[in-house]
């Protein structure tokens, strides 16, 4: 069977350029980036000149870049040890409604701390509502937290708008680019953002990786006490064939990235259009807000997004019904539900994302198997494959 990959915003596959890169250091310069003999300084000049790659790709100083285990600690790390080495100044954060569950869980874990937390609301394209966030901004806010792109059905954020509305007020503004990265340009300058979080494996790099870019000055709480890694921020022994390849992943998509996100583009909107055409009550959502490339999400009206999902999948198409980390909840989706749907018509969503290695004629053929397999569920009921 031919099969068609259609779920990268889960996770990509590590690209050759990569592997070649990383490999050296899992046999050749294997040393301990922090040994100060031979062997170690040359992981450590490794380690120094990945650190200086991504903080050029992001427009930062390499002294602002920690490398972390992926998105979920980077997030975490961003909320948890932001909020609480400025508890002094105030104990109130604002997080957006449709957050990654990596911050929402944090946010959580505040909370049960005493922090106080409100949740800005996004309207029916999942976009958050300006009005609405300033609305919930206090004298004791300290941290504000806005992805720069949903993971689930791609709405873009307006962080731009959110930079301008915070910080002149001293509120620290922390953007998960956890999904961005790759086919959107990233600038933490442009619009200014003072923590943003990064995960290698979804730009084509390694899975285990991530990093937070910190601004200078600003407070941050440790996240692993232990040894002096990571400017003593973050103890453990430093992954060198990781962040060599979290490093050269972020590059190849940056010099990439427009041909990529025009490529993914053609694709989502080619399949977009036959999967509206070929299945009834099929709506894409998020259809007039401005979107990731390529990620189009969909709800099936009357249909059972699981049961779309496990036939696609005996048929040879990978997708999803959200985040990954989220799979096999029976909960509908968060990010959906703030967005004004009902439980029925989140529980028939269904993501389809689209990468570099994908083609016209795989888009084409996973939309006629769409078709086919939501027309047959229809004539059982919808409610089972």
């Amino acid at each position: 069977m031919e099969r068609i990959y259609l779920d990268h915003a889960a996770t990509t596959p590590v690209r050759g350029e990569v592997l070649q890169a990383m490999l050296p250091y899992f046999s050749e310069i294997y040393g301990n980036a922090n040994s100060l003999h031979w062997f170690g300084r040359r992981a450590a000049c490794a380690a120094d000149d990945a650190r200086d790659g991504v903080a050029a790709c992001l427009g930062a100083k390499s002294s602002e870049v920690y490398f972390t285990s992926g998105g979920t600690e980077a997030d975490n790390w961003a909320l948890c040890g932001a909020a609480r080495a400025n508890a002094a100044k105030g104990r109130h954060i604002v997080v957006s409604a449709i957050e990654h569950a990596a911050v929402l869980a944090a946010a959580k874990q505040l909370e049960a701390e005493g922090f106080e937390v409100a949740y800005a609301p996004v309207d029916a394209d999942g976009r958050v509502d300006l009005s609405r966030l300033e609305a919930l901004l206090r004298p004791d806010t300290t941290l504000v937290a806005v992805m720069a792109a949903n993971n689930e059905v791609g709405t873009l954020q307006p962080v731009s708008e959110i930079s301008a509305l915070v910080r002149p007020r001293g509120i620290l503004l922390f953007c998960d680019a956890v999904q961005a990265a790759g086919v959107l340009p990233l600038d933490v300058n442009a619009p200014a953002v003072d923590l943003l979080s990064l995960s290698a494996h979804k730009f084509g790099g390694p899975k285990g990786v991530g990093a937070l870019y910190v601004r200078s000055g600003v407070k941050m709480g440790k996240l692993v006490a232990g040894g002096h890694q990571e400017r003593g921020m973050r103890g453990g022994t430093t992954n060198v064939p990781a962040v060599v390849g979290l490093c050269a992943a972020l590059r190849l998509v940056r010099e990439e990235q427009a041909q990529t996100a025009a490529h993914l583009a053609a694709l989502r909107d080619a399949f977009a259009a036959r999967v509206l055409q070929g299945v009834p009550g099929a709506a894409l959502t998020a259809a007039g807000a401005e979107r990731l490339p390529g990620i189009a999400h969909f709800t099936f009206g009357g249909l059972d997004g699981e049961a779309l999902l496990y036939s696609l999948d005996l048929a040879g198409v990978a997708a999803s019904a959200g985040a990954a980390c989220s799979s096999g909840s029976l909960e509908p989706s968060h990010v959906l539900r703030a967005m004004g749907m009902c439980d029925a018509v989140a529980r028939s969503g269904v993501r389809f994302s689209f990468g570099r290695e994908n083609t016209a004629e795989e888009a084409e053929r996973a939309a006629e198997l769409l078709i086919g397999i939501a027309a047959r569920l229809r004539a059982r009921g919808g409610d089972h494959a």
